[in-house]
């Protein structure tokens, strides 16, 4: 039987050679890459083709929500899971809408992570069991939205990777090559943004962001 292929994206080297030691235990799974941010991920997953994407949250460039969406409209049968410390439940809502098989915290034991890699290349979905909760009780419709939250879903999925951008600090000519759009487009894109959410300074950018989850302290 030929042996699950995982790809990790995770921004920390020690992060990532903890994971892929761990793994290269398990006789069915084998590592095949790596990737520190957002956009190696989606470059490598798509040379690479894994079975399975560990994926992180928060990394530089684009983070894993980004990234995620990218691949997602590249291959609409990716099977990703979210490894990542957040179990807040705008962050656990937003990857769950954007396609994910899977959701786990990284103080989740190996055997869990395992599982996970293994339940989702057979077409499942797994949730760590500490976060379900989250997800039911979203579904029951105990977590109403805030009016920041509706704004954000508000914009494109572009428009999310360039406030993202211009949250950590990032110039136009940065997001520009970053994105592989012209730096015209990116000021373009500001604009819609700022239209969008009634915002029109970088600093209230940057609080939104911080507010909405979209970039951590």
């Amino acid at each position: 039987m030929p042996k699950i292929r995982v790809l990790i994206a995770d921004d920390h080297a020690l992060v990532r050679e903890g994971i892929a030691a761990f793994l290269r235990l398990c006789d069915d799974i084998e590592v095949v890459g790596e990737a520190s941010d957002g956009i190696e991920a989606i470059e490598r997953a798509l040379k690479i083709r894994p079975d399975v994407i560990l994926m992180d949250i928060s990394m530089p460039k684009l983070g894993g929500l980004e990234a995620t969406v990218e691949l997602r409209k590249a291959d609409p049968g990716i099977k990703i899971v979210v490894l990542t410390q957040y179990e807040d439940r705008e962050y656990i809502s937003r990857f769950l809408k954007a396609g994910v098989s899977g959701y786990m915290l990284k103080k989740a034991v190996g055997s869990d992570l395992v599982n996970a890699i293994r339940a989702v290349n057979r077409g499942e979905f797994y949730l760590f069991s500490s976060i379900a909760s989250e997800v039911v009780d979203g579904y029951l419709g105990k977590n109403t939205k805030t009016g920041e939250e509706d704004l954000y879903g508000k914009l494109t999925d572009r428009e999310k990777q360039v406030l993202k951008l211009l949250a950590e600090g990032h110039s136009h000519k940065e997001i520009a090559s970053l994105l592989n759009i012209s730096a015209k487009t990116v000021i373009a894109h500001q604009t819609n943004i700022s239209e969008k959410l009634d915002i029109h300074s970088r600093t209230a950018l940057v609080k939104f962001a911080i507010s909405n989850g979209i970039i951590k302290l």
